[in-house]
């Protein structure tokens, strides 16, 4: 693979063999990134889970301390005063019939859909369309609510939700390389802790195998395992 000068600038200046330490990671991401757009921090991690076994899937959500540094577009599928409750929590979009069609028609300019139960059995026959790309509402994931108001009000905050791929690997973004460093340490350890207090009790061996660090358009730097929180 042909690599751009970036990319060989880069590499001289980042020593991609070595561990790190999450502050020494984000710093090393934060003096290399060079583009117009303020990047990502991404986070990868491997863990000793096969998501065959429906005991061994991860998924769940984390509250990032200092958010996510991006704006989130919500869509509340709600019925009445259930709507006008999430608009009011500061929704981006709420209702119910003329949405269902909206999504039927393609649209998905949304981040994340937030669903009351009983419009679940409405919304469930759009899963075709939605699971896809990741926005259908699950109880799991707190999407699926009474409390729209609390659910609208935590994904603006900065929840996210994260599941285990079929190899057993996590991806997220945990906010923006223009936060302070000390914020993305912050940022990181929630994320660990959650992964960490999910581990299933039908995992063996090592559960964390390993844990990356990478900007949108950067170098994955190998995080020490001293900063993987204990079991």
């Amino acid at each position: 693979m042909k690599m751009s000068k970036r990319m060989k600038s880069i590499g001289k200046s980042v020593d991609t063999a070595k561990e790190y330490t999450l502050l020494e990671a984000i710093n090393v991401l934060r003096d290399s990134t060079s583009l117009k757009f303020v990047e990502s921090l991404d986070c990868a991690i491997r863990l000793g889970v096969d998501p065959r076994h429906a005991d061994q899937m991860i998924r769940s959500t984390v509250s990032l301390p200092h958010g996510t540094g991006k704006p989130v577009k919500v869509l509340v599928i709600a019925k009445g005063a259930k709507a006008e409750e999430a608009l009011e929590a500061g929704a981006d979009f709420a209702g119910f019939e003329d949405y269902l069609e909206k999504i039927k028609g393609g649209w998905s300019d949304i981040d994340v859909i937030i669903a009351t139960p009983d419009t679940m059995a409405d919304l469930g026959k759009m899963g075709k369309i939605l699971g896809p790309k990741g926005l259908m509402p699950n109880p799991k994931s707190g999407t699926v609510t009474m409390d729209v108001a609390k659910a609208v009000k935590e994904v603006k905050a900065g929840k996210i939700e994260f599941r285990v791929e079929k190899a057993g690997i996590v991806h997220t973004s945990l906010g923006k390389l223009n936060f302070e460093p000390n914020q993305l340490v912050e940022n990181t350890k929630a994320f660990l802790n959650t992964i960490v207090k999910l581990r299933p009790t039908s995992a063996k061996g090592q559960y964390v195998k390993s844990l990356f660090l990478s900007s949108t358009m950067g170098p994955g730097l190998k995080i020490t395992r001293d900063e993987i929180p204990a079991l």
